[in-house]
């Protein structure tokens, strides 16, 4: 089966979030089960320079626009990734999405569009090329208007659209769609208009022939507001197409037995070793070296979404606790803020790293004793099923993924060794405390913390399971 893979970023070429690291994992999953897969994405500046000079497949022509094809590996891999090359995406620096100012790159549309376009095309066989999907599967906003132009051709492919989040939907003024010369049909409720706007990621959902989500609970929430964000209707209208299928993890870079980012690699029949990763880290970070106390960690977007307004009102009640905190991130200003304040009035317990830093990252995961992730919604999260893998146990509101994802510890999961982490439910910053509270109490509890760590670490979220469940769903498409 021919699959044509389709994202606007995939680790290592480009990453900004999760999207990044499911592009660079699933596809090469599919390939090694047997599918005929490539990887579509844009070629950018920064991808461009990072890789050695890519193989011409084709030039080619889409509403009059002149755009080529080049091949490359992703790296690790065998993977057949292909790259759309055109001044909007190989001639611009930095980020994908926005420029340096965090304000979206005014010629969003038309680029992601054009993106769009080259997929249907070649899902279509106008690209002219010699290779052509019998499954096209686009992700998120970028890639949903493909869905919807694949719609008007004849020779169309069995379609498969993820949402990843619905918090991006792509939304445009009607100049803008005027402008892209979308079909007029499209400017309809039932199509791509969203409330008097053009909604690219409405040309996934109302098209594709299956949706999926990153996480079955996130499948039942965008079924009702409020985390179907006003889409909620048309989403229950397709809940016979909708499947939730948990991402998964890559576990060869995700391995603490051969992580090359730490300093002494550890596996569950070598757990001791984790408190040396943890002694280094607090060095390295100029944490005190306080044996007698837990060391939670914060790796991710510093932003509302991921429960900054639960955290912050009770951060000082837990460094009181006591425990210490290590966070690592970026994200809107007033929360680097106010954490680099908190940090600088005890930097014996606490230290905060504002960057994106992929050793620390794995560094953070390996030392922690405990994961804080009390996110408002989490279509799927990565970071807990890293924990888990880590022997980090993690703390985590009863939302999308994460509620599926991690077993609250408690007497019962405790006695039956189910329990995997610390879980609570309202967005509530009290609650948030309570678990944080319980959490912390166990860990005195030697060994009933290394019971639910080595609990933990047996959970299997790795792709392949994921990746069943994909082929399954191509096949259902036929």
């Amino acid at each position: 089966m021919r699959l044509l893979f389709v994202a606007s970023e995939a680790y290592p070429l480009i990453k900004t979030g999760g999207l990044a690291d499911v592009a660079g994992s699933l596809p090469e999953v599919l390939r090694q089960q047997g599918m005929d897969v490539r990887l579509l994405l844009p070629a950018y500046q920064h991808v461009l320079e990072s890789i050695e000079p890519p193989e011409f497949v084709a030039d080619m022509e889409v509403d009059g626009t002149a755009l080529r094809i080049l091949a490359t590996r992703l790296p690790g891999t065998e993977l057949i990734t292909w790259l759309l090359e055109h001044p909007v995406f190989s001639q611009r620096p930095g980020n994908p999405y926005h420029d340096h100012l965090g304000q979206p790159w005014p010629d969003n549309a038309d680029r992601f569009a054009l993106l769009s376009r080259a997929a249907a095309a070649i899902a279509t066989g106008t690209a002219g090329l010699d290779w052509r999907p019998e499954v096209l599967h686009c992700n998120d906003w970028h890639t949903g208007l493909a869905v919807a132009l694949t719609h008007l051709s004849e020779q169309r492919p069995r379609t498969v659209f993820t949402v990843h989040s619905l918090a991006h939907m792509g939304l445009f003024d009607r100049e803008t769609f005027d402008r892209l010369r979308l079909p007029a049909h499209f400017w309809s409720d039932s199509a791509l208009e969203f409330y008097n706007q053009c909604s690219f990621i409405k040309g996934g959902l109302v098209y594709a022939d299956y949706i999926t989500t990153v996480s079955p609970g996130y499948a039942r929430e965008i079924c009702e507001a409020p985390g179907g964000m006003g889409l909620e209707g048309l989403i229950s209208q397709r809940r016979e197409r909708l499947v939730g299928i948990l991402n998964g993890i890559d576990n060869r870079v995700w391995n603490p037995a051969t992580d090359p980012y730490l300093e002494h690699p550890f596996s569950p029949e070598t757990l001791d070793a984790k408190a040396r990763n943890k002694a280094a880290l607090r060095a390295s970070l100029g944490l005190a070296p306080a044996e007698d106390r837990p060391l939670v960690g914060l790796v991710g977007r510093l932003v509302e979404q991921k429960g900054l307004e639960l955290i912050l009102p009770v951060l000082e009640s837990f460094l009181e606790l006591p425990v210490q905190l290590a966070i690592l991130g970026t994200g809107e200003p007033r929360y680097e803020q106010r954490l680099q304040a908190v940090a600088a009035a005890h930097p014996d317990a606490m230290a905060v790293v504002l960057a994106y830093d992929e050793s620390l990252a794995h560094r953070i995961e390996a030392a922690a004793d405990i994961f804080l992730m009390p996110s408002l919604f989490e279509p799927c999260g990565l970071n807990q099923l890293y924990s888990l893998r880590y022997g980090t146990l993690p703390l985590v509101r009863a939302v999308g993924g994460l509620a599926d994802t991690v077993v609250d510890t408690n007497a019962q999961s405790v006695a039956d060794g189910s329990a995997t982490g610390f879980v609570f439910r309202r967005p509530d910053a009290g609650e948030l405390l309570a678990a944080m509270q319980r959490a912390a109490a166990l860990w005195y509890d030697k060994q009933s913390w290394r019971q639910v760590q080595l609990t933990a670490m047996r959970q299997d979220f790795s792709w392949q399971q994921s990746a069943n469940r994909y082929l399954q769903l191509y096949n259902d498409t036929a």
